[in-house]
Order: C-alpha cells, then structure tokens, then sequence
C-alpha cells in the first residue's frame, strides 16, 4: 500500500493528512489553541465520591472536574472488599485525598476529562504500564513468529512491577531499538513518581507528546513513501523521529516552499470541507446519511440513484457491500466512535448478511482505533463500537452556533483562522498593496486580538502585511471580509479560497 502523509501548519491550527493508494485515508487537526491532555498523569485531589453513580469527581486544576468512573480503578489500596457479591464496586476515596490519574478522553463540551488509576506511558515502540505483571503484543501483528521474537525481548528486559505492551510499529525492529525505547519510558516512570512525591496536587506531573508530535509517532515507519512538511518547525520533528528509529526513509522528506497553501496544492482542503456534510455518495449512485445524536452515531444506507440490473436481493447485496468499504472509510475519517449503528438495506438471506459483516470487519482492519463489531441482525442493523480517538473531525473543525441554540453549527475560530492566512498568502502574490482592513463579527475580533495575539501578530509577520481589525456586526461569525486601508470596498471575493 502507498503510504503518503502531508503536514501544513497555519496561524490556526497544525493539520495531517494520510493518503493511501493516492486517497485520503486519515485526517488530523491539532488546533493550537485548544492543549492536549489524553495521556497527560496528574496528581488530583478527590473532590466528590458518589456511589450512585459508581464515579467520583477528581480536581485535576482544569475548568472542570474529572470523571473518575470506579470501573477505572484497580489500585487494591483504593478498592474495599466489603462487597464481593454486589455487582456494585466499593471504594476507599474521600474528598480531599490525593490520587495518581491519567487522562484517557478529553474534557468535551462542559464535560471534564475522563480519568482512570490505571497508568500506561507510551513510547514508540512499546507502553509501559506500571503496578503490572502484564507482557503482550498487539494483537493486529499477525506474524506468529515476530510476536514471539518481540514476547522474548519484554520478558527478557522487564523489571518488577513494570508491564510492557508491545505496539505494532515495533514489528521487525532490533533488540536495541526496543531496549532503548524501554529505558527511556522507565526513565520518565521514575522522574513522574518523584515529582508526585515531592509536590501536591492538583498538579501535573508527567506530559505526554502534544498532539502533531504523538501522532507523528505513531504514523511514521518504513512504510511511508512521502513526507511533506511545509513548516521548518514540523520538518525538524520528523527528521528527529525518523533519527530516533533508525528508520531509512530520510530521502522521502520534503520541505514544502510554495506560496499555494500545502492542502489546496494536493486538493485535501476539499475533501475535508465533504466530511462535515451528513451525505456521503458512492460510485453505484447509492449513497450513506451519516447522523452524529447525544448517544450514538447513526449511518443510513440508501440506494439512490442505483439502477440494477439484477433482482432486489442481489442489488442489495452489491450496495451494502460498497456502502461496508465507504462506511469503514468515513468511520476512520471522521473520527467517529462510541456506538455506530448502521443500517443497511435488508437482505432476506442471512449467507448475504454474513458477507456484508465480513467485508466490513475486512475493512476496519485498516484503522488504528480499537473497533467491536456484532453480526447484522434480521432487521439489516450491524451495531459497533469504534475507540474515541480525539474530536471528531466536525468539532474540530467547527463549532456550536450560539444563534441556533446548537442547532446547527458554524466553522470554529481556528479554522477561519487558518482560512484568512490562506486567503492572505494568495492576495500576496497578486497584489502590491499590503495594508489592510479585516473586518470580522466582534466575537472573533476580540478572540482573536485578545486571545491569539500573538497568532494576530504572526499572521502579519509571516505574510509581510499591516492588518487592521475592525468590528462589524453584519459579518457572520464564520466569515471575514477584507477591505483596502483607505476604502470600504469589500476585495474579498477577489481571492478564491
């Protein structure tokens, strides 16, 4: 498979895009404003314990408490053996008591951080998981005499109370790359458990890789085919993870210096503007309707415009069979998870059912994020689960709309942003006059003069232009209108983002 990322930083946000075979195949958008947490370790204080709910509330120093669900807890020292036969778990927390938590999905909406006792510290080649015996292999390396090889390797280096997990990305890696690996995760095991002893909480005592550098991680190997960077800061970050693994693809970097924005030369810019819309054609002329609710998320298969040839039983088997690959695709695209029910058109043999369900766990086989599928039942519903891998790409790139009561939603502030740099670096090109007014709804003129002053200043630095920021009420919170210094006459339209 031809593997190709492409990474383009802008004043807004830091973005990656994976191609395989020449297709978008995974998006993902660090927004700078916004701090990663997900694998973040801080020492919390226990601020509510409510059995009712089998959760406590831990102040972790963010806006809003964490979520620390019992089911998360496994420290014996915390745990009460009061009430084995009760399905129900009992815990020895009290408010005010100090407790060792990492985050594992980040605080959402008005929601906290979601938190569990149990650590883990990823590195690149392995995970280091202590207060553990355990010593695995992930279980999507299918090679049975490599999981031995890299199985020997972690009994062979583990310490007392240190699981190892082995990550896929360490198949066919050397001895010494997996040994270094190890002792740099003890290392920060160690620096994390004197940090937590010496200081009190709510305090953050170990940081996981922010976000482009964790995710850089993870998908750079030998199997890439091109890397394109088209910031010096990002192109440092992988010279240095290819220098770290030895990896033999430093040919395959490229520094990119056009004045086009990166993402609109390899047209991804409107493959992503696609994955906010619910309707996803297909090539049959059928296509999906993709609903996100509080609870779940739901996919619709329709036949459309398909014409076949064939009997309804027949035709319902190639459409649900293309709608499975599509369907697998937009799941990894978009960042969807949690439950997934999909409805596919019913098909009265239950041999063609069990095809459909085999082509669409064949497929998700491609995604990195941890999927459970179930049959499709005699209704033509498959049920699923996909990990929560961060935001979805629609709250990444958008946000709620305050004027529709969170009816609908708008672009986000970092993503008009990102779209008045691009706007800018196409005006420079074609036009010598570089003062400027922008003109923006007073929500974000104040975001972005107060909150991102310093992005504000960059834009100008970066693009050799004056900006001045006026405040227009008429101008809609996700769009922006340019005007010359010493007129009023909108240019926008002059330059086609």
């Amino acid at each position: 498979m031809k593997k190709e990322i492409y990474i383009s930083e802008s004043i807004g946000e830091t973005r990656i895009a994976v191609k395989e075979n020449g297709k978008l195949a995974e998006v993902h958008v660090d927004k700078q404003s916004q701090e990663r947490t997900v694998g973040n370790i801080y020492k919390g204080v226990v601020e509510n314990v409510i059995p009712g709910m089998q959760a406590a509330f831990v102040n972790i120093g963010q806006e809003n408490n964490a979520f620390l669900p019992f089911s998360e807890i496994s420290d014996p020292e915390l745990l009460s053996n009061s009430n084995k036969k009760s399905k129900e778990i009992d815990v020895l927390l009290s408010p005010g008591q100090e407790i060792i938590v990492q985050v594992i999905k980040e605080p959402f909406d008005k929601k906290g951080a979601r938190i569990t006792t149990d650590l883990s510290i990823a590195g690149r080649f392995i995970v280091l998981v202590p207060n553990s015996k355990y010593v695995g292999v992930s279980k999507k390396m299918r090679d049975k005499y490599e999981r031995r090889r890299l199985k020997k390797i972690a009994f062979e280096m583990k310490k007392h109370g240190l699981g190892i997990i082995i990550r896929t990305v360490a198949e066919g890696k050397t001895d010494k790359q997996i040994q270094n690996d190890y002792a740099n995760l003890e290392k920060k095991y160690k620096q994390l458990i004197t940090s937590a002893e010496k200081t009190t909480g709510p305090t953050l005592i170990h940081s996981d890789l922010e976000m482009t550098s964790s995710v850089l991680r993870d998908l750079i190997n030998d199997n890439v085919e091109k890397i394109v960077v088209d910031s010096k800061n990002n192109f440092k970050k992988v010279q240095k993870i290819i220098k770290e693994d030895s990896l033999e693809i430093g040919d395959l970097i490229e520094h990119y210096k056009k004045r086009m924005p990166l993402f609109k030369e390899e047209k991804i810019d409107g493959e992503l503007m696609k994955l906010l819309r619910k309707k996803v054609w297909l090539k049959s002329g059928a296509y999906l309707v993709i609903e996100r609710t509080e609870a779940m998320v739901v996919v619709d298969v329709n036949s459309g415009k398909f014409v076949g040839k064939k009997g309804h039983e027949e035709n319902s088997l190639k459409i649900n069979l293309e709608a499975a690959k599509e369907i697998a695709k937009q799941l990894r695209l978009r960042h969807l998870s949690g439950l997934i029910l999909i409805d596919f058109i019913d098909m009265t043999a239950s041999d063609n059912r069990k095809k459909v369900y085999l082509e669409m766990k064949k497929e998700l086989r491609k995604d990195r994020a941890k999927v459970a599928v179930s049959e499709i039942s005699e209704f033509g519903v498959l049920e699923m689960t996909r990990e929560r891998t961060g935001l979805s790409i629609v709250d990444s790139l958008t946000e709620s709309c305050d004027d529709c009561r969170g009816m609908g939603r708008i672009l986000s502030k970092d993503t008009l942003l990102t779209q008045i740099d691009y706007w800018l670096r196409d005006y420079k090109q074609k036009n010598k006059d570089l003062r400027l007014k922008l003109c923006l709804h007073p929500e974000i003129a104040h975001y972005i003069k107060k909150e991102q002053k310093k992005a504000y200043i960059r834009l100008m630095w970066q693009n050799f232009v004056y900006l001045k920021i006026v405040e227009d009420v008429n101008v809609e919170k996700n769009n922006f209108r340019f005007t010359k210094m010493n007129s009023n006459e909108d240019i926008t339209s002059e330059i086609v983002t």
